[in-house]
């Protein structure tokens, strides 16, 4: 049987679009006399379609055009997942796929197991599959499964006992070969757990094709992997992180085994966040971005992240110094924009904005001090930052990291200003270490030399927003904050057991635990995180803003 694996890349809600692309990997399959080709999880209206689905017509559509692909389907069998509306129920739509075969669609699968936990919510909209579903293709019985119905939330840190086995009974019903689209989200770690789940899988008795989702959509990066793993553990195909719709060809009759080489968490990560940016300035129809470059380390991953997702000339930083802004922060900011070619990198001082702000605000405050005045200059950078998105039709990139948004080290309408956060999923810890590796890896990352200037990775942080100011002022070091955070937010363990685990002051812990609980609000407001770890701000992570 030759198999071929589509990693697309849809555009979530673009029907038409995607369907178009569908047809044109369904004709090659045709003209290369290929068995059976596989797309990923509503490839249709992409995924996550979300309340799209509520939308008079949207399942409906989907489903039509569905009908109209089948037609271009004769010798090659094609599985293709849709929402299928239903007319009678509590849900509106199955998540399904379609087999299409003969010019017409042989028969629907629909998903089993419905994940309700992290970013997922497909109880909201989709009805559960009650049956297995085994195809004869090539005089092979192959079953299909759906996502979840394979990972069954091993790949991730919930825990689901779904009481069904989707795999089980498709092995009961003589399947040889199992089919697996899915639109898994990245996360760290997650890729790791993936192989181990595919390798246990195949040896219960089946070869195991998967095709994830490619590409990005708002929060959510997906690797886009292809894999095939024989039922002796052999594997056949590890095609990962495309960066345009990729299709390869496996006859699993001749395929030999490939290799597969580890991955490090950065060169990941790297993919990732490249990865999304490219996605959210693509789908939304824009093509460049402007931010705050600083002189340290996070505006300088961020641009660095950005002009690999898009290219330096289509990325500007603005300077924005105050009167605490040191010297060497501008000499910084500009090697960093030199480094990777940026568009433009503009002074704009907020020296004048700021005094005009101060006195504007002193008959209802005679002393501008502290946090006020700190808060202020921060918010004259955000105005000027979204005046210049206004007027150059460029998109903000916020540059804040996880250990800043945890804590509320962050200023609403300031440097949280902003459309997309590449890092606001990356601890400071991460921040540094992909810095470096970035740097060490800077040809193999696409770079003509290292991105991210020395110094900005050498030197305290600082928001400079006062004389001689730097994080640890506030904060405590970032090595044992991260601790605290990776314990309370990753893991959701007690101060207590943290404090057991980290050797930490648990009065210290208890403080930093309430400052993340205290900083929901303005996370509620942040410019959407792109999703790199198993547990990002955002969709996945709905905490209640007033509580006791």
């Amino acid at each position: 049987m030759q198999i071929r694996t589509v990693q697309f890349d849809p555009r979530v809600g673009d029907i038409a679009g995607n369907v178009s692309s569908i047809l044109g990997a369904i004709a090659r399959a045709e003209r290369d006399g290929i068995d059976l080709v596989v797309f990923g999880e509503l490839a249709v209206s992409g995924y996550p379609p979300r309340d799209l689905l509520l939308r008079e017509r949207f399942a409906q559509d989907c489903e039509d055009a569905i009908i109209e692909l089948a037609k271009a389907a004769n010798r090659v069998t094609a599985i293709v997942g849709f929402p299928q509306p239903i007319k009678h129920g509590a849900r509106p739509c199955a998540n399904a796929v379609a087999v299409m075969h003969t010019g017409k669609v042989q028969c629907v699968y629909r998903k089993r197991l419905l994940p309700e936990y992290d970013v997922f919510a497909e109880e909201r909209y989709f009805a559960h599959g009650d049956a297995p579903c085994v195809i004869e293709c090539a005089q092979t019985k192959v079953g299909i499964l759906i996502c979840e119905d394979l990972w069954r939330a091993q790949d991730a840190l919930a825990q689901r006992d779904y009481g069904c086995d989707a795999v089980a009974e498709s092995l009961a019903l003589g399947a040889k070969v199992l089919v697996v689209p899915s639109a898994s989200p990245f996360a760290i770690g997650k890729d790791v757990a993936h192989r181990a789940i595919l390798d246990a899988t195949a040896r219960r008795g089946a070869t195991v094709v998967s095709v994830n989702q490619a590409g990005a959509h708002d929060d959510l990066v997906f690797d886009g992997h292809a894999r095939i793993v024989r039922a002796d553990g052999a594997l056949l195909l590890d095609a990962q992180w495309p960066r345009a719709q990729s299709e390869h060809t496996v006859d699993l009759s001749t395929a030999a085994p490939v290799s597969s080489a580890a991955v490090c968490w950065e060169s990941e990560v790297f993919s990732a966040a490249s990865t999304g940016i490219e996605g959210y300035f693509r789908k939304t129809g824009h093509r460049r971005a402007v931010l705050g470059l600083s002189g340290g380390i996070d505006s300088a991953l961020v641009a660095a992240l950005a002009a690999h997702a898009l290219g330096g000339t289509q990325v500007e930083g603005l300077l924005l110094p105050s009167r605490y802004s040191s010297s060497h922060s501008l000499e910084d900011a500009r090697a960093a924009g030199a480094a990777l070619g940026l568009a433009s990198v503009l002074r704009l001082p907020i020296h004048d904005a700021h005094e005009a702000l101060r006195s504007a605000l002193v008959p209802a405050l005679p002393e501008i001090l502290g946090i006020v005045d700190e808060n202020l200059q921060s918010r004259v950078r955000g105005v000027l930052l979204m005046a210049h998105s206004n007027a150059s039709g460029s998109l903000v990139l916020t540059t804040g990291n996880k250990s800043e948004l945890a804590v509320g080290y962050a200023t609403l309408y300031g440097d949280m200003c902003g459309a997309l956060a590449p890092i606001g999923d990356l601890l400071k810890t991460r921040v540094y270490a992909l810095a470096k590796w970035m740097n060490a890896n800077a040809h193999a990352c696409g770079f003509s030399a290292a991105p991210i200037p020395e110094r900005s990775i050498e030197k305290p942080p600082s928001a400079e927003l006062r004389p001689d100011q730097t994080d640890q002022d506030t904060l405590p070091p970032y090595a044992d904050l991260d601790a605290i955070i990776e314990g309370f937010i990753e893991h959701e363990r007690t101060p207590e057991r943290i404090a057991q685990d980290t050797n930490l002051e648990l009065a210290v812990v208890r403080r930093w635990c309430a400052a993340i609980d205290r900083a929901q609000y303005k996370r509620d407001q942040s410019a959407v995180i792109l999703k790199l770890t198993q547990r990002a701000f955002g969709r996945g992570r709905p905490f209640p803003i007033v509580r006791g």
